[in-house]
């Protein structure tokens, strides 16, 4: 499981560094967010089943899940979410100012 959970992220990589290359910058906002969801699923998968006892009162033996990943990658989407959220907004109101969204239009004034 931990195989076809890697190579998930791998395409999910793959697919961000692809769209955050682009010029068009809402292709680059969704590239960081297909990012950010990649790096969630791999501290995900990092975090696996744990082999012993539980950690609180030994009540059974056999795996258990380790709570501390999920904390991190529920912590992790609701910054993510915010984050995207914000450039959103940034981005259309870049849009409604210079009437364009493709980065080498952004560009100052030339020197030619």
């Amino acid at each position: 499981m931990e195989s076809l959970m890697m190579i998930c992220i791998g395409v999910l990589v793959a697919v961000a560094t692809y769209l955050v290359l682009s010029r068009k910058i809402l292709r680059v906002i969704i590239g960081t967010a297909v990012l950010s969801h990649a790096v969630h699923l791999l501290i995900l998968a990092v975090g696996g089943l744990k082999k012993g006892d539980v950690p609180l009162l030994s009540q059974s033996d056999g795996p258990y899940t380790d709570a501390l990943p999920q904390a991190l990658i529920l912590t992790a989407i609701v910054i993510s979410f915010a984050v995207t959220a914000f450039v959103l907004v940034l981005t259309y109101r870049m849009y409604k100012t210079n009437n364009t969204d493709d980065f080498s239009e952004l560009g100052g004034p030339s020197d030619e």
